[in-house]
């Protein structure tokens, strides 16, 4: 689990229905595009507003229309370990070849519960868990000691996702777990991840252009200094603006329905579209990077 891995949207019509038909034809695309891996029904798909039955069949179709042609990792985490387990359960028998295991969010566990909630879910399992440690939305990130402790005894624990901006903490697992899979989960920090050790990002951006992401990540990861800045240089508004002016996925969805690659901006509440002078901003960069790439 490395390299560049989508963080699949979830196309809705209008309405808030998801659109299967868009679905599918996103999947296709990034499959094209050479991903090396696809990520439904995570944050990025809205997994919070999902029902647990449309949650299932996101991951179903996507792993049908993946074909095994790319490994599909599929949100299964939850706040309630009986509830993760559940899903976890159920995306196995519909073939997900891994799985997101987000931090519980709000009740905000103890390292020692959060040991034993990786825990039930590994032992429920051999398939990989990637690990998902994004204390900005959690209130709680997975500690160094708890990854490594995790990774000692559960050899499927084998990929964390940092979202927290740090980037010591790759040298710190690289030290504590020695062998561990670390993958960024914020496009914008790509190349400091890399650089310290990290071996890839789950990607929003690449949503919208994953071939730009994929070749940024693999001049990081090849040491190709000059090609990653000149990329950088570039592209910089797609790893920044364009994933999170708004905040996410409610920028990526308004970038891919400008750009129309989807044909609905469409959200479920309690997120809203954004407002029209960040529209006008999103049209505005998008010209930007067109023209610059003429």
């Amino acid at each position: 689990m490395t390299g560049v891995c989508t963080a699949l949207v979830t196309p809705m019509l209008p309405g808030g229905e998801v659109d299967w038909t868009t679905l599918r034809s996103h999947v296709e695309c990034q499959i094209a595009a050479g991903i090396d891996g696809l990520v439904p029904v995570g944050t990025t798909g809205e997994s919070p507003t999902l029902d647990q039955e449309e949650h299932l069949k996101v991951i179903e179709e996507v792993v049908k229309t993946a074909e095994g042609r790319v490994p599909v990792i599929a949100g299964t985490g939850a706040n309630s370990t009986a509830e993760a387990l559940q899903l976890t359960k159920e995306a196995e028998k519909r073939g997900a070849d891994a799985f997101l295991q987000v931090a519980p969010y709000y009740n905000k566990p103890s390292q020692e519960g959060l040991y034993q909630h990786f825990a039930r879910i590994a032992e429920s399992t051999e398939r990989p868990l990637m690990l998902y440690s994004i204390p900005g939305r959690c209130g709680v990130a997975i500690a160094v000691e708890t990854v490594a402790r995790l990774f000692a005894q559960f050899p499927q624990v084998n990929t964390i996702k940092e979202a927290g901006g740090d980037v010591t903490r790759v040298q710190e697992l690289r030290t504590a777990a020695p062998g561990v899979n670390i993958v960024s989960g914020d496009d914008g920090l790509i190349g400091p991840f890399v650089a310290a050790g990290a071996e890839g990002v789950v990607s929003v951006a690449a949503n919208f252009r994953p071939d730009v992401v994929l070749s940024y990540t693999t001049a990081c990861r090849e040491g190709r200094r000059a090609a990653a800045m000149e990329i950088w240089e570039q592209w910089h508004p797609l790893f920044t603006e364009l994933v999170f002016m708004a905040g996410n996925p409610v920028t990526i969805k308004e970038v891919l329905y400008t750009a129309e690659k989807i044909p609905h901006p469409e959200l479920r509440l309690p997120l809203v579209r954004m407002e029209e002078t960040q529209r006008a901003r999103v049209r505005s960069l998008l010209k930007d990077l067109e023209e610059a790439e003429a």
